[in-house]
């Protein structure tokens, strides 16, 4: 992360900027809603759901498990996915309490 400097920001903002890259595709969130709704699935499961190839589901898969936000455990040939729930629960109390800062006032810039 040389070019950006990311060295140069506190440890929290880097943390929540890299949680904030599993949501900055709409396939990246269909994948994290369907682990929501089914806890666990297979590469083929979303292949099945998603109008990607599966190259494609797989490099989203591996983006979300580099992210840290969901594991894999390899069964047989075949990888199972699901939420990584530690590290949910932090991306939660990182994002609430971002959205939770912010008090409505009377004046706007």
């Amino acid at each position: 992360m040389g070019i950006t400097k990311s060295e140069l920001f506190k440890k929290r903002q880097n943390k929540m900027a890299m949680l904030a890259k599993a949501f900055d595709h709409p396939a990246r969130v269909a994948i994290l809603e369907y682990l929501l709704d089914n806890n666990t699935c297979i590469c083929n499961d979303l292949v099945d759901l998603l109008p990607l190839s599966q190259s494609t589901i797989t490099q989203h898969l591996k983006e979300l498990k580099q992210i840290g936000i969901i594991k894999g455990e390899v069964e047989g040939p075949k990888v199972n996915y699901c939420i990584d729930e530690k590290v949910w629960v932090e991306a939660k109390d990182i994002f609430i309490n971002m959205f939770t800062r912010y008090v409505k006032q009377n004046k706007c810039c």
